[in-house]
């Protein structure tokens, strides 16, 4: 095998494929990066067994300098090799397997011979027919994958809580995630009707890669499901993700469907008062402020204590409010996750009693999107 081909094109292949590349594996030969050199473009793999990325070189596109002398298959140490690359001093390396899978990297004056293993011992990845694929615009998956991703548990314990829960039909994605003491639920309306359905959960790992890989372009990403596999289509770039096995908790019944204390605020506003009030709470061993809600004067106190350091105390001023006077408390971290997801908007929150769960909503469309957070018992 040997080709050449643009420094600055192949780093941006390597940097795609390297998502997925760990060195905390049992399969040594996965510390590797796979490259396959073809007539007509360079093929370069990277997986951790749980996620995997292909990355395709063209060489009809001129940009890549791809120039390709003699076919074939290696798989080379993924962040020496990587480092290496970067710094070679031309624009352009050309790349020559020699006997026993030695490697010869040229650049310029600089010559590096590395130790490669046989491409065939490679895992291969996963057969999927994409022939029935979903399109979904990128930046609508990113936005979901971002406002979801918050409550994802990180507890082995219970794993299938550590994936987000994706229900699709012809006419909604509906994704969901919790870790029992706090769950976020986005619903989006579907472009164009599918005929398929899919329920499926997704590793929280995996959709945080997979996010990073997408900008915020309205190009379709196409997904197609097996039984245990996902694959996102990505321009020239396959995104495979194992699917966590087992039944999701239905969700559905833990959102509650009426409010007895609703206050509307603005998203942002809340977002630094409650950011305020965690500066001594993270200094308390239990990590709690209070909300006081009083509708007679039309008041809202946020109110944190923390025995060594101090007390704080803010007014907030609701745009609005009704209902029943009440004092809840609550994790300020939880609070300020769901209130970054849900961006400079004006939100209901809508509580039931001081020890039930309450919602955060956008006053607009609010159906469409649900933070729940649990309360936490002091007294």
């Amino acid at each position: 095998m040997k080709f050449t081909i643009s420094k600055s094109e192949f780093i941006k292949g390597l940097n795609i494929v390297s998502r997925a590349i760990s060195t905390k594996t049992t399969i040594p030969i996965l510390t590797g990066l796979k490259i396959i050199a073809t007539n007509q473009s360079l093929i370069l793999t990277g997986s951790d067994a749980d996620i995997s990325i292909e990355t395709t070189i063209k060489a009809s596109n001129p940009d890549n300098l791809l120039a390709v002398e003699s076919e074939g298959a290696i798989v080379l140490p993924a962040r020496f090799f990587t480092e290496i690359v970067k710094k070679l001093p031309e624009d352009t390396l050309t790349i020559e397997i020699t006997d026993n899978f030695q490697t010869v990297i040229t650049s310029g004056s600089a010559s590096f011979t590395i130790n490669g293993l046989d491409a065939n011992n490679y895992p291969h990845l996963p057969e999927i027919d994409s022939s029935n694929s979903l399109p979904i615009a990128g930046d609508v998956l990113k936005q979901i994958i971002s406002e979801t991703i918050v409550a994802v548990s990180n507890q082995e314990s219970r794993p299938i809580l550590t994936g987000v829960h994706f229900t699709m039909d012809n006419e909604n994605i509906l994704a969901v995630a919790t870790d029992s003491h706090r769950l976020s639920q986005r619903k989006v309306a579907m472009k164009q009707p599918f005929e398929h359905t899919y329920d499926f959960v997704l590793p929280g790992k995996s959709l945080s890669e997979l996010s990073k890989m997408i900008d915020d372009s309205k190009d379709d990403i196409l997904l197609s499901v097996t039984e245990n596999q996902a694959l996102f289509v990505i321009g020239e770039t396959l995104f495979y993700s194992r699917l966590l096995e087992g039944n999701y908790p239905d969700t559905s019944r833990l959102i509650p469907d009426s409010f007895d204390t609703r206050v509307s605020f603005e998203a942002s506003s809340l977002l630094a008062t409650v950011e305020r009030a965690s500066l001594l709470s993270h200094e308390s061993r239990n990590n709690v402020i209070k909300m006081i809600i009083n509708p007679e004067d039309n008041s809202v106190t946020i109110y944190g204590n923390s025995p060594d350091v101090g007390v704080v105390q803010e007014n907030i001023e609701p745009i609005s409010l009704e209902g029943n006077q009440l004092e809840i408390s609550f994790n300020p971290d939880y609070m300020k996750d769901a209130l970054r997801s849900l961006s400079q908007t004006a939100i209901n929150v809508d509580f039931t009693s001081a020890l039930r769960p309450f919602t955060l909503m956008p006053t607009e469309d609010g159906e469409s999107f649900v933070q729940l957070i649990t309360p936490i018992r002091t007294f």
